[in-house]
């Protein structure tokens, strides 16, 4: 059974999917039965940073949400329109959609939503949040059970990178700003991410998966970071916290008396700004352009998702997954198939994974010993080691210990079984009176 796939647009996500589609080895075995037949693009003439038949190339994006032979559109444009038009089309026929569409979902994702019920298909959207971090079907499935009490996460890379660089160099924002653009961490036009925009699509979305409800986003309060000065960022750490654009969702408190001031139980803050955070919270060590979502439920307690927020391989990856849940329920509805399981939730393996031995694990050491503090011991172990092709990164003597000398050493990457050979030979050396540990380094 092969599933046709329509890809509308072929940018940087776009790419990385026909990239993964193309490419199934040692990937799950359901991608095999994923096909791109159509491929909607601006220009025909573009070069492209993938191989595709001339013929799968095409501006008439319409025509691809038509095609009665496609079984699944994948939509990677971006921007509203033409995007949620397309959308709504596909639906129309009765096509399964993916989107990375974080600004569609968010404003029209009541009208999406509604489409997809009625013509019984659905509208998948891992991409649209956190880029390869896996949030969103967690949310749906795996914390479903879970009363969600908040969600509290960094989703928009660009800030992070510019207040992470505020933090370390204690450099202003207009300057970082024009640098994080000439490095390409920053649209030319960066109002969507620095005014919080971005943050306000992505969270409105998480808080309608984590509690249940339709989230209107203009009611998502939304404040950037272009106030944040140098000054705020020392403040700050001299305070003990860092600075960081948090987009939150939380359930209110349960208030006995109801009143303007003290909302009820099923109200919800939803919302966007810079926040000092202790330096001691899960989201404070989040640096650079990465992304974290934290998970607050009952009964699970905490728990983070961690990741690159955006980039071709990392989106697309979220991408193809969700044409891959798609492809399984499809899998499913075939009466060719009718009585096999679903192939996602089976186990499809049958044969033996090769698990190399120890010994040629390839890896840096450390070693600490003890030995008896005498003229020649540290070249004799530098011999001994270079008799068994470990190559040293130092030895230090680190202290004495009742008239022993402590030494630790560090190597460089070596094969396992001839670190352990050398260490042998290191524990029947006279001088040597123990070796107290012996750790591998990442």
């Amino acid at each position: 059974m092969v599933f046709k796939v329509g890809l509308l647009g072929l940018g940087t996500v776009g790419t990385g999917t026909a990239k993964i589609l193309l490419d199934s080895e040692r990937r799950h075995p359901l991608l095999r039965s994923l096909e791109i037949h159509k491929v909607g693009v601006r220009s025909l003439d573009k070069p492209r940073d993938v191989e595709l038949p001339q013929s799968c190339l095409t501006t008439d994006l319409a025509a691809i949400v038509n095609d009665p032979e496609i079984d699944i559109i994948v939509e990677v444009l971006g921007g509203l329109e033409p995007a949620r038009t397309l959308i709504l089309q596909a639906l129309a026929q009765g096509k399964h959609v993916v989107t990375a569409n974080k600004a569609v979902v968010s404003r029209y994702g009541g009208e999406l939503f509604t489409a997809a019920n009625k013509a019984g298909v659905y509208v998948l959207l891992e991409a649209a949040v956190g880029g390869g971090i896996p949030v969103i079907q967690p949310l749906k499935q795996a914390l479903g059970v879970n009363r969600i009490q908040a969600v509290t996460g960094i989703v928009n890379g660009t800030t992070n990178y510019i207040l992470t660089r505020m933090q370390e160099e204690g450099g202003d924002f207009e300057p970082i700003l024009q640098d994080a653009q000439q490095l390409g961490y920053a649209e030319a036009d960066p109002t969507a991410d620095v005014d919080g925009w971005d943050a306000a699509d992505k969270i409105a979305i998480l808080a309608s998966l984590a509690f249940g409800g339709r989230i209107d986003r203009e009611a998502v309060y939304c404040e950037g970071i272009r106030q944040v000065s140098a000054a705020d960022i020392s403040y700050a750490k001299k305070l003990g916290f860092v600075i960081k654009l948090l987009a939150i969702a939380r359930r209110n408190p349960t208030a006995d008396h109801p009143t303007a001031d003290h909302p009820t139980a099923d109200s919800l803050q939803v919302r966007v700004h810079p926040t000092l955070v202790p330096k001691e919270h899960p989201l404070a060590s989040v640096n650079g352009v990465y992304n974290a979502i934290l998970v607050e439920g009952d009964p699970i307690g905490q728990v983070m998702f961690f990741g690159p927020g955006a980039g071709e391989g990392p989106t697309a990856s979220a991408v193809v997954s969700d044409v891959m849940n798609i492809a399984a329920t499809l899998h499913m509805e075939s009466p060719a198939t009718e009585k096999l399981p679903n192939p996602l939730l089976a186990c499809s393996h049958e044969d033996y994974c090769t698990i190399s031995p120890m010994d040629a694990l390839v890896s840096r050491f450390y070693l600490r010993l003890l030995v008896k503090d005498r003229p020649g011991v540290i070249g004799h172990l530098g011999t001994t080691f270079g008799q068994h092709s470990v190559s040293l990164e130092s030895i230090v003597q680190i202290g004495m210990q009742d008239n022993l000398a402590e030494l630790v050493v560090v190597t460089h990457e070596v094969q396992e079984g001839n670190f352990q050979k050398a260490v042998a030979e290191l524990r029947g050396f006279g001088e040597t009176d123990a070796i107290a540990s012996v750790l591998r380094v990442l």
